[in-house]
């Protein structure tokens, strides 16, 4: 019996070294191991590509890709002059407010001045055409007290009495942009329905994968369809946001409603005289259906 168990150790760690080293070392949930990962510092969904070529920083909140492994800056500059190049700021986050047009430019204008340009009650920023970037300010303190640039573009008119107003901001000025948002549209009770719950399910699922994977059983993680389940990424709130905490707010006195859609919606910028070809190439005008 004992030449028997040392035979079948011999077999186990000879069909071990068989396996290249990429099965080797794949974790039996990656995705689940991903989210465990990013849980204090979010990933962006270009992460992996990032990885794998640049040296990675945490910084608010984010792990981004500072600076590339390689001597790539030739390229870069040539693709910015000749080409196209791509980069993702996903990590700035977006504020979305949803009201009446007047009541939102009513207020707004309390944390802005046509001083400082042009701003958002410009015609060409209204009809959603064009983005427009200014400097915000503490509620009728203009000139003192600036919280900072900011991007901003108008959803277009459809006919609808209500606006959609995005605004973008670095993450670093976010916490205190979106005080001041709540605080002009009287936005403090939050919406019972965008309480973020999936956090708990998915934080189950890793516990699960853990338990499995310290009982030491080498099976896939299955469910009704079994093998052909393919597991779903999932984004555990923002770098700049507790997951367990409400994102989106609504004012019973002005009706505006705010959301924090950061991480919800990706932002890209393409530099390069090819810009526009890439992007006439890759995008497919969908075909819109009217009932």
């Amino acid at each position: 019996s004992i030449k028997q168990a040392e035979k079948a150790v011999h077999q186990k760690k000879e069909q071990s070294k068989t396996k290249c080293r990429k099965a080797r070392r794949r974790h039996i949930n990656l995705v689940a191991e991903f989210n465990h990962r990013q849980r204090k510092n979010i990933w962006l969904e270009t992460h992996i590509w990032h990885a794998k070529r640049f040296h990675m920083v945490k910084k608010w909140g984010y792990c981004l890709g500072n600076s590339p492994t390689e001597k790539s800056y030739r390229a870069c500059y040539r693709a910015m002059t000749k080409h196209c190049l791509l980069q993702d700021l996903s990590y700035y986050c977006c504020l979305e407010l949803k009201g009446k047009e007047n009541e939102l430019l009513k207020q707004l204008a309390r944390i802005c001045s046509v001083d400082t340009g042009l701003t958002f009650q410009e015609a060409c920023f209204l009809s959603g055409r064009f983005e427009g970037s200014l400097n915000l300010y503490r509620a009728d303190c203009y000139p003192e007290d600036m919280l900072g640039p900011v991007t901003f573009i108008w959803k277009p008119r459809d006919g609808a009495e209500n606006r959609q107003l995005w605004i973008w901001v670095h993450p670093a000025l976010k916490q205190d942009i979106l005080r001041e948002l709540k605080a002009i549209f009287q936005c403090t009770e939050p919406e019972e329905m965008c309480i973020a719950e999936p956090v708990t399910t998915s934080i189950q699922e890793e516990k699960q994968v853990e338990v499995v994977t310290n009982l030491g059983n080498k099976r896939k993680k299955e469910d009704k369809e079994g093998e052909k389940a393919v597991p779903v990424k999932k984004i555990i709130g923002d770098g700049t946001r507790d997951p367990l905490q409400s994102y989106s707010w609504i004012s019973q006195a002005t009706g505006i409603a705010i959301s924090d859609r950061s991480m919800e919606i990706l932002r890209y910028r393409l530099i390069g005289p090819l810009s526009h070809s890439v992007l006439t190439e890759t995008l497919k005008a969908a075909s819109v259906q009217t009932v």
